[in-house]
């Protein structure tokens, strides 16, 4: 798949994947879409050879801000989607809109000020 084919799936996606109640609350987020992680995220989350991520959020959550956030040059947080690991998890899932709905929710859920352990609990209650 081209990096635009792929980049289209995650506009479409985004609407499914994040309830629009909580779309006024994603400000400042830019979405990005990479082939994979780099080298220097790979060691900054202790990746093995054998392991990837699908996503990465970089920023403040929500849970974090304080009312000084904003005020001044605030760079945008971050979300990236890897195109490389959602395709390949998307061959054994059998669905790459299903992976890149999945990813977003789950970066988002960060953003959100959600840990790891609470998006896998959610996750795997299916909310």
């Amino acid at each position: 798949m081209t990096r635009e084919e792929f980049e289209k799936l995650v506009e479409e996606e985004f609407p499914r994947a994040v309830p629009e109640k909580f779309h006024h609350l994603l400000h400042n987020v830019d979405f990005l879409v990479e082939d994979e992680p780099d080298a220097r995220t790979r060691a900054e989350h202790g990746l093995k050879d054998d392991e990837t991520l699908l996503g990465l959020y970089r920023g403040v959550p929500h849970t974090a801000r304080g009312d000084m956030y904003g005020v001044g040059a605030t760079l945008p947080d971050s979300i990236t989607l890897y195109q490389k690991p959602i395709e390949d998890e998307a061959a054994h899932a059998g669905d790459v809109r299903m992976v890149i709905r999945e990813t977003i929710w789950h970066e988002v859920a960060h953003h959100f000020g959600f840990d790891e352990d609470q998006v896998e609990d959610r996750e795997r209650r299916g909310i």
